[in-house]
C-alpha cells in the first residue's frame, strides 16, 4: 500500500463517493499487520503471554493476551481476510473467477 493509494481514497471520499472495493486493501493490510504485530509481541513474552487472569500475570501481560485475541476477531469481522483478497482480485485487479 502506498501513499498514492491513500491519497486516491481520500480524494474519492472528499468528492462524495462511497467507499469502493479499494477499501478492501486497507482492511486486509490493517488487520493482517495488527495480527502479526500482536503475534510478535506474544512470542517475546513467551509463556507469560497466555495469562488471562490470576496472580501469576502482570496487567500488561493480560492486556497483551486480550489484544492478540481481539486482533484475530478483527480479521474476521467486516469480511475475512480471504474475502477481502477476493474483492481485491476481482474488483480492483480485474482477475477472473
Amino acid at each position: 500500500m502506498s501513499r498514492l493509494d491513500l491519497q486516491r481514497s481520500k480524494d474519492s471520499a472528499k468528492a462524495g463517493n462511497a467507499p469502493g472495493p479499494e477499501s478492501s486493501i486497507f482492511k486486509f493490510y490493517g488487520t493482517e499487520l495488527n495480527k502479526r504485530r500482536n503475534e510478535l509481541f506474544l512470542s517475546v513474552l513467551g509463556p507469560q503471554a497466555i495469562g488471562w487472569e490470576g496472580d501469576g500475570f502482570e496487567p500488561g501481560e493480560q492486556k497483551a493476551t486480550r489484544e492478540w485475541l481481539r486482533s484475530r476477531a478483527n480479521s474476521i469481522e467486516g469480511g475475512t481476510s480471504e474475502i477481502q483478497l477476493n474483492i481485491v482480485a476481482k474488483r480492483v485487479l480485474g482477475l477472473p473467477d
